[in-house]
């Protein structure tokens, strides 16, 4: 007789299976081994004692931590699908709203969609004259011998360029305004993402975090002016907010328009923010290094003047400038303004010999995988030839990722090279840096790796300019 084989084997579930990890709970751990915010510590410890993935608890949350790029590509793009950003991001939706960087799915696609045309690489070369005019203003304002916080300066800098470049507007005095509310905000960042109900403590202006709502309301004054203002212009400037208010007019339902304004506030503040703060940040770090390798900042400043001389960089010698470009790209290898990344699993998954839950997050560190010796040879020097086009053919996929990788990548990434090549080189011609005897240097760990203490320097004029 025949054997008759069931048509619908009976399905065994899998059980979970964690990478080895912390014994107790984070809760427990950050007591007696971590101070509580080092997430930075906290990453260097799971590598070196757990190597490419590790697992820990925070609370009844399952967190895995990657330093593997292939684990890396496999969250950020093979299983893309599966992940939204994680817990701390959405919290950010207090001050960004559904801007791109926290929205998902739909609302993401469309936003990115819709901002694409103010990021082509043909519009962000017309953006290259404004870039180089403000880094010029910047510049004529120091004195030799002068001390600066080149932090701030280049926070000033890079708000005027992104007011002017994407938003076609002109910030005067509100330049010192947005940046002081900013830095409230930033610097109220822990606490923003670790105490519970957070939104609360915010409406009713609990201290610490009572200042939130103010600064907020201040950003929110700028920007909703800025909105204004384009509206009472006759359309087509082209710019990205011109753009914005085009894509507004066509979304249909006249009872939506709040949410709408709402919207559009959220999308404008968001790439606002993540356009100047991130090249603010790697242009602070990268006058930090050069000032500690003389050699590096002198072969970078041979090659500004052997291109540019006296005249005023242009789109056309971006390209050229890539001595420039090596030592950027180095900077922000030693210190990326976007440090750390998170995702949320929708739906159980599979990494490597793991099987992990649905809710459980993964972290990801551009700062731990980019200093990771097995990914750069020495990788705690500075040393902008690895970035030379031998030496970046040499890098595993997913080693190097200041903008992030995958679906979601950073729209600006283009903007923010050409930005920051510019700047450097304008501002080389006619100065170098040096840090002040006394000053203290750290990372701080907020929204982007921003220096903890300010960044106090002499500036030094070049004779040779």
């Amino acid at each position: 007789m025949p054997v008759i084989h069931d048509a619908q084997p009976a399905l065994v579930k899998k059980k979970y299976s964690f990478p080895p990890g912390l014994p107790h709970n984070l809760v427990w751990y950050s007591g007696t081994k971590f101070r509580p915010g080092d997430a930075i510590a906290l990453f260097q410890y799971l590598k070196k004692e757990y190597g490419d993935i590790a697992h820990y608890k925070l609370g009844r949350s399952h967190i895995i931590f990657l330093d593997n790029p292939e684990y890396i590509r496999e969250v950020l793009v093979v299983q893309n699908d599966n992940f939204v950003k994680e817990r701390t991001v959405q919290r950010t939706k207090m001050l960004l709203g559904e801007g791109m960087i926290t929205a998902e799915g739909v609302a993401h696609k469309t936003q990115r969609q819709a901002a694409q045309p103010a990021f082509h690489r043909q519009r962000v070369a017309g953006y290259a004259e404004t870039m180089v005019a403000e880094a010029v203003r910047a510049r004529e304002s120091w004195r030799d011998g002068q001390h600066v916080d080149i932090s701030k300066e280049m926070m000033s800098l890079t708000l005027r360029i992104i007011a002017r470049t994407l938003f076609n507007t002109e910030l005067g005095a509100e330049v010192k305004e947005l940046s002081n509310a900013i830095n409230t905000i930033m610097n109220l960042y822990h606490y923003l993402i670790a105490l519970p109900a957070i939104e609360t403590l915010v409406h009713l202006r609990v201290p610490p975090v009572g200042g939130f709502s103010n600064a907020k309301e201040k950003i929110d004054g700028i920007v909703y002016s800025m909105i204004a203002e384009h509206e009472g212009k006759a359309a087509g400037s082209g710019d990205l907010l011109d753009m914005m208010l085009r894509a507004r007019e066509r979304s249909a339902g006249a009872d939506l328009a709040g949410k709408r304004d709402e919207l559009l506030r959220d999308e404008v503040i968001t790439i606002f923010l993540a356009g100047y703060e991130t090249v603010a940040s790697a242009l602070t770090w990268t006058w930090y290094l050069l000032s500690q390798n003389p050699e590096a900042e002198q072969k970078m400043q041979q090659e500004v003047d052997d291109v540019l001389g006296r005249r005023m960089p242009t789109a056309d010698d971006v390209s050229k400038l890539k001595y420039v470009e090596m030592v950027l790209a180095e900077a922000m290898r030693l210190y990326p303004p976007a440090w750390a990344m998170g995702r949320l699993a929708l739906a159980d998954f599979e990494l490597g010999p793991y099987r992990l839950p649905a809710g459980t997050t993964v972290l990801i560190s551009q700062f731990i995988t980019q200093r990771d010796e097995r990914n750069f040879d020495d990788p705690l020097r500075f040393n902008p030839e690895r970035f030379a086009p031998a030496g970046r053919a040499t890098f595993p996929k997913f080693s190097y990722f200041p903008f992030g990788a995958g679906f979601r990548q950073c729209i600006g990434e283009a903007l923010a090279w050409t930005e920051g090549i510019l700047v450097l080189a304008t501002v080389a011609q006619k100065w170098q840096f040096r840090l002040q005897k006394r000053a203290r240097v750290a990372p701080q760990q907020l929204i982007t790796l921003r220096p903890k203490y300010g960044m106090a320097m002499h500036a030094i004029e070049r004779r040779c300019s």
